[in-house]
């Protein structure tokens, strides 16, 4: 059983020393214990001092691509180092690295493919009014879309089986929270969470420059992943808002017609004629997509059985008795 804690990191040199010295060098119930560092195109010497670190694996970008890049490149490389269970951490020391043992047993014990470790954000002074607010009410809508019960969705201190991570697919550029977890959730992953420790900060967060910006980027992170994983319910939805103002304003015309006042209101007749054809479109754009969804489950199916085909070949390729005599 080998463990990979993955660190993406981008001008981490001066936190990542002491990140690294808090990770274990053990864990109950893993044989292994490796660590894997993606260096997203850091201006600074992240990668050197990583290795001086003593940190087993190092995945440097020659550009910066973004936190959401840096988390799927360090997934596939995780796999393919033969990762069975993956730690996903931060370069800045936010989590307490002794609690990745309880991170991880759900999954040694076979009741989670997903474990989400909970910040407790209602009660983290570090956190202001706003972000606890965003953070608590954000957490709820996204477990309401995802059908899952996770209290801090937006935590990127978590641990994934084998099988989940060779499910996951993440298309956004911002970030990987939210939609691994709408993702996994709709493919029906079990997924879990467990309290964990924080520490203070080390400096203040790169992902998070304002409240509006955060707020905004992650909304229409939650509407896209949810527009491809429900799309009929979305579309119908969204049609009916639009069908719903068109049946009242035919109702009320139907009302000055059998008062006989109709040719003063055909404005209403035409109002109410766009907004149930515009609805019913909308809803037909529904149908279409409900389509593409199928296509898409046959594309993720085909993407898992590639990825574990690459994955057998490049094992194959890295066994050390791999050319000698039988």
């Amino acid at each position: 059983m080998k463990l990979i804690i993955q660190i993406p990191c981008y001008n981490e040199e001066e936190t990542l020393p002491v990140t690294l010295s808090e990770l274990p060098k053990s864990v109950p119930g893993v044989d292994r214990v490796e660590t894997l560092i993606i260096d997203d195109g850091s201006a600074d010497e992240t990668s050197r001092v990583a290795r001086e670190h003593g940190v087993d694996h190092v995945l440097a970008f020659r550009a910066h691509r973004g936190l959401a890049a840096a988390f799927s490149a360090g997934i596939m490389e995780s796999l393919r180092l033969g990762a069975d269970i993956i730690v996903n951490t931060d370069a800045d020391n936010q989590y307490r690295a002794s609690d990745i043992p309880a991170l991880i047993r759900p999954i040694l014990e076979g009741q989670a493919d997903v474990v989400v470790g909970d910040r407790r954000n209602g009660r983290n002074r570090d956190f202001s009014f706003l972000k606890r607010w965003l953070q608590k009410y954000g957490s709820a809508l996204v477990c309401f879309l995802s059908g899952i019960r996770i209290p801090d969705t937006t935590s990127g201190f978590r641990a994934f089986s084998r099988e989940a991570a060779l499910r996951m697919n993440i298309l956004t550029d911002y970030s990987y929270t939210l939609e691994s977890l709408i993702q996994l959730g709709h493919m029906k992953f079990n997924i879990l969470s467990v309290p964990v420790g924080v520490n203070r900060p080390l400096r203040r967060s790169k992902l998070m420059k304002n409240s509006v910006a955060y707020l905004a980027s992650q909304a229409g992170t939650i509407i896209r992943v949810y527009t491809i994983y429900r799309p009929l319910r979305t579309f119908f939805i969204l049609g009916a808002l639009f069908a719903l103002p068109g049946v009242l304003a035919l109702a009320r015309y139907v009302a000055h017609l059998a008062a006989g006042r109709g040719g003063e209101h055909v404005h209403g007749l035409i109002l109410s004629a766009v907004f149930l054809v515009s609805g019913a479109l909308i809803c037909v754009f529904g149908l279409v997509a409900d389509l593409v969804g199928g296509l898409r489950k046959l594309t993720e199916n085909a993407l898992f059985r590639l990825k574990k085909l690459e994955l057998e070949e490049a094992a194959e390729r890295d066994r050390p008795d791999k050319g000698r005599p039988c």
